[in-house]
């Protein structure tokens, strides 16, 4: 291990690792810092796009997802199927463990160890510590980068020794459960469907879930309130589904941030990327696309900077990433602050999902990663329905 870096990336996870194999792929000397027994809860799904532009084999999925259906508090649910394409669903081990390999075998150097500070943050040289081979206790060790990227997930302790305003995330804290898959499909599980239950007995203000990753599948539930009984909501939702005979294998909670922060760097030499920059999606919680393009802008950026000299594209970094999915953003974040609220929205909500318009526009944005905006009509068909739902015209 060298003592003084181009660029020494802090976590690796998908955007990590996207970074840390940019960078070195651009011939830049880097370092991957990465502590072990990382816990992440995650429904592991993603999009064909990802793979297209990430150069992700299709032997990294576990399963693919035909047909989405959504459940509500009174037990409507309504099939929406995926049409010509698929939802793919990875498992997060052995896929960010895939991805950090790759960026060592891209010539990124990689250690196990857990970030403890950064000092002298805005000088042109900072300087990391962290405690090697990951633990609390592990000897302690410092090197030098002209450049760090925090990509060490929400409540990023980068973002929060270097960042201004860090701490006005928004987050859901996420909590699942991996069981072994049952051995036939039935009414409540689909070995190609993934099953999302808009309930406020599962979920006060978001949505609980059961997806299917082949040899196993991941039951769970995310909120903002703290205090709610997330254990418990997941046993009554596997006892009432049938699912709660299964083996379970680990259990796993976390938070999970729904907003970008208001800045990404510090104005010289540090920038966030992935869930330390706030950038998953609301409302749907989708967060390995877009924290593997938060991982590749950030790398971008860095390199500019190496090459130039000016940290101006640290600063640009945000816009860019926004200017593509901001508004996505925005949208699933008004769905979210709407419909999630009460029992009797989501009711309405799933009523809505019946609308084929709706069904169609809902997975062409999902794979295209972009408000649709070919089909005018079906946009304005879908505004008078909602108007019917929200004044109580259209029934539930």
């Amino acid at each position: 291990m060298s003592d003084i870096y181009d660029a020494v990336v802090v976590g690796g996870g998908p955007s990590g690792a996207t970074a840390a194999h940019d960078l070195a792929g651009k011939g830049h000397k880097v370092l991957l810092i990465d502590k072990s027994g990382r816990v992440k809860p995650c429904g592991g799904a993603v999009p064909p796009r990802l793979l297209e532009e990430f150069d992700v084999p299709e032997s990294m999925l576990v399963n693919r997802v035909d047909t989405a259906r959504i459940l509500s508090p009174r037990g409507r649910s309504v099939d929406i199927p995926v049409g010509d394409g698929f939802v793919g669903m990875v498992d997060r081990g052995p896929f960010d463990e895939w991805l950090r390999t790759r960026a060592v075998d891209a010539g990124a150097e990689r250690v196990e160890g857990m970030f403890e500070s950064v000092e002298n943050a805005g000088s042109g040289r900072p300087r990391v510590h962290f405690r090697e081979g990951g633990s609390r206790s592990g000897p302690l060790r410092s090197v030098e980068c002209r450049l760090l990227v925090g990509a060490d997930g929400a409540l990023s302790k980068v973002a929060r020794q270097t960042i201004p305003d860090s701490g006005k995330g928004r987050f859901v804290f996420a909590y699942h459960e991996i069981v072994e898959s049952p051995d036939v499909a039935s009414e409540a599980f689909g070995p190609a469907r993934c099953d999302v239950y808009y309930n406020g007995r599962f979920s006060p203000d978001f949505y609980s879930w059961v997806f299917p990753h082949g040899d196993t599948t991941s039951i769970g539930t995310g909120t903002e309130q703290r205090g709610f009984d997330m254990r418990g909501a997941i046993g009554t939702l596997r006892k009432e589904t049938g699912l709660d005979g299964l083996r379970t294998i680990k259990k796993e909670g976390a938070p999970i941030p729904l907003k970008p922060l208001p800045r990404w760097d510090n104005g010289r030499d540090v920038i966030l990327a992935g869930d330390a920059a706030g950038v998953v999606a609301p409302s749907s919680g989708e967060g390995i696309f877009y924290a593997m393009t938060g991982g590749r802008v950030a790398a971008d950026a860095v390199h500019q900077v190496l090459e130039t000299g000016s940290p101006r594209a640290l600063r640009k970094a945000r816009s860019r990433f926004l200017r593509t999915h901001g508004m996505v953003f925005r949208v699933l974040g008004i769905m979210q602050n709407f419909w999630y609220t009460t029992d009797n929205r989501r009711e309405r909500f799933v009523a809505i999902c019946q609308d084929r318009d709706v069904q169609e526009l809902t997975f062409e944005g999902y794979m295209q990663k972009e408000l649709v905006k070919a089909r005018p009509l079906a946009h304005a068909r879908i505004f008078f329905k909602n108007i019917g739902h929200l004044t109580g015209v259209v029934r539930a």
